[in-house]
């Protein structure tokens, strides 16, 4: 068994498919603390402070590259 979180709490990502920068809030595990793939991420849309739940699949880690 692996425990090795793919990403974790505070990394910066977006979705694949564009939009603004994310923040990794929570990742989402099952009863035995194993991650099932999915992450609640926020952003800011102007000054509201958004959020929501995107699988691994739908996320790119953002990098000095990325931006």
């Amino acid at each position: 068994m692996n425990n090795q979180k793919k990403l974790q709490v505070g990394d910066i990502v977006k979705l694949k498919s564009g939009g603004p920068d994310m923040t990794i809030k929570d990742v989402h595990t099952d009863i035995h603390d194993e991650e099932i793939g999915t992450y609640r991420c926020q952003w800011f849309a102007g000054k509201k402070l958004d959020n929501g739940v995107f699988p691994l699949e739908s996320l790119i880690t953002v990098t000095k590259e990325t931006e």
